[in-house]
């Protein structure tokens, strides 16, 4: 039965809240606010110059405050699906309530609505959009200072200043939430670049190491069963069951990564039949337990092996595990394949901190620095995933060694792996 995905966490009050809403709350708070304290109510001994008592009275003026309420609302219902035309809806609604209430400036409670769709186009669109928008809203009121000292009416503070200071604040907090979504967006793209980097040169490695081993042994041997099938016929069928056995493990290590690869898939579509992916990814990876058979696989080629294991011999994390294997693995393997020698020491010393592995033989010493080949860089990859060291070079006195130092943290234990007891 595939595992259910997490239900997603549910977002605080504050942004379940559509800002159209947000919007249409702050403006329509203003605006009724200043009608049932100074018309509704009962006359008191105090007044208000920006809502004079008798400035609804005509039929004019409360049309003009009914349109400025439906420009208002029209504003914030599409605020999300069109920003500019929505901020351009609340601005135009916000004049008209001074034009009803013959007001010669806009008071900043009333603005504030201004700002939170300001604030919406600057967290959510490109940076031109908004920042016509907030040009839009302060030369609004530039206009209404420029109106009023034309008329002669400059008594008082002038409160345009602080409401465009209020404009440029709305501005600065949807730019930097929109920055910070860009960075996050960013850095979401280039962990998910990395992971599949990661992926693909893990699969790079397992594919060489897995691949290019038993292709080696399979080319030695078929050479061999060519050249003696004529004169030693049974040599020549143990040789080609070799290259059967080979090709046979090849196409299970191909079956198995091939599974794990499309486990995921398999796990999301939840309801498909097949169960072969699955079932290959719960085969038994390698593992140290497999050097003997690797031995005399490389032996059965014409290179003798020799396992050499000191200090206490205990289980080890799969990940440790695989890649001592994949190591003594392509390191014979290139014994095999390029040293020209006729034996190969794979010594392992089981630490307490740490598990060192080294292959040498006394052939030729190719593969050193200079190759140019993957299976070296993969050898040092897997080392370096795991805080290790590697070293690989032809001896002193003859040969090639690989050399390697995993560290095991303390306290692990090794989980058994799938298939075994």
């Amino acid at each position: 039965m595939p595992a259910s995905s997490p239900l997603p966490l549910p977002l605080p009050l504050l942004k379940r809240i559509p800002p159209g809403l947000w919007t249409a709350l702050a403006w329509y708070t203003a605006a009724v606010e200043p009608v049932v304290e100074y018309v509704l109510m009962p006359p008191r001994s105090s007044y208000s110059l920006n809502y004079p008592r008798d400035g609804l009275d005509s039929l004019r003026a409360q049309a003009l405050l009914a349109l400025a309420f439906v420009l208002v609302l029209a504003g914030s219902a599409v605020l999300r699906r069109r920003p500019s035309a929505a901020h351009a809806l609340v601005l135009a609604g916000t004049v008209v309530s001074t034009v009803a209430w013959r007001q010669d400036e806009i008071p900043p409670t009333q603005f504030l609505a201004v700002d939170v769709a300001l604030c919406y186009i600057a967290a959510t669109r490109p940076r031109r959009n908004s920042l016509t928008a907030a040009g839009v809203a302060l030369g609004t009121l530039f206009g209404y200072l420029v109106l009023r000292s034309i008329t002669g009416d400059g008594s008082g503070t002038a409160q345009e200043p602080f409401v465009a200071l209020t404009v440029v604040i709305a501005w600065l907090i949807g730019n930097s939430a929109h920055q910070a979504r860009a960075h996050t967006e960013e850095l979401y793209a280039r962990a998910a670049a990395q992971a599949v980097t990661a992926e693909r040169l893990r699969i790079a490695r397992e594919m060489h190491d897995t691949v290019a081993h038993s292709i080696g042994i399979i080319a030695l041997q078929a050479g061999a069963a060519a050249r003696v099938i004529e004169t030693q016929p049974a040599r020549a069928r143990e040789a080609m069951l070799a290259v059967e056995m080979a090709g046979r493990e090849t196409l299970s290590g191909l079956r198995r990564m091939l599974g794990a690869l499309r486990q995921a898939d398999h796990g999301s579509e939840g309801t498909g039949q097949d169960h072969g992916p699955a079932q290959a990814s719960l085969l038994p990876a390698a593992g140290l337990s497999d050097l003997e058979r690797l031995a005399a696989a490389a032996t059965a080629a014409g290179v003798r092996v020799e396992v050499c294991r000191q200090g206490r011999h205990r289980p080890l994390p799969a990940d440790i595990d695989l890649a001592a294997f994949r190591i003594v693995q392509e390191s014979v393997t290139n014994a095999v394949r390029h040293s020209g020698a006729d034996s190969c020491r794979v010594r392992l010393d089981y630490l307490d901190d740490e598990l060192a592995v080294e292959i040498s033989d006394r052939g030729r010493g190719c593969g050193g620095s200079t190759d140019t080949g993957y299976g070296l860089i993969g050898m040092r990859e897997r080392v370096a995933l795991l805080d290790g060291s590697f070293t690989a070079g032809p001896r002193p006195g003859g040969g090639f060694l690989v050399a390697a130092k995993l560290p095991v943290p303390t306290g692990t234990e090794a989980e058994p792996k799938a298939g075994t007891r």
